[in-house]
């Protein structure tokens, strides 16, 4: 049960996902398929979570209906046919009890886009130190 495992079962580092993301004034936590503001959890579903995930990947750049279908969800299509813009509404509903409903942006070609500058300082890593 706690054997250690075998050499090249983990992957290389390089292709670990962090643990946290940093969405404006929200963290977002990987483990726990959630984001929170301060100490309150936002209850985000699944798909409303990947969506912030996806958009804190790339703050400021537009993410497209395309790219949210190929992105996000691609191997499962939304059986309630639910739009990009749908989810982007869900978010932001969740995140107006804390005034950061602008946190989510959305372009004229109906993409949306995190408007909050890429997080600074976030050790997302923890590595032991060489002695």
């Amino acid at each position: 049960m706690n054997a250690i495992p075998a050499h090249g079962q983990f992957p290389a580092e390089d292709n670990v996902l962090p643990r946290f993301r940093e969405a404006g004034d929200v963290t977002l936590d990987l483990f726990h398929r959630d984001g929170r503001v301060d100490d309150c959890w936002l209850a985000l579903p699944p798909r409303e979570f990947a969506l912030l995930w996806r958009l804190a990947e790339t703050p400021g750049e537009p993410l497209s209906r395309q790219q949210w279908q190929a992105d996000v969800w691609p191997a499962h299509p939304d059986p309630e046919g639910s739009s990009l813009a749908l989810h982007v509404a869900r978010v932001r509903a969740r995140l107006e009890p804390f005034g950061l409903a602008g946190l989510i942006a959305t372009d004229s070609d109906g993409g949306c886009f995190l408007d909050a500058p890429p997080a600074a300082g976030l050790c997302v890593l923890a590595r032991r130190s060489a002695g």
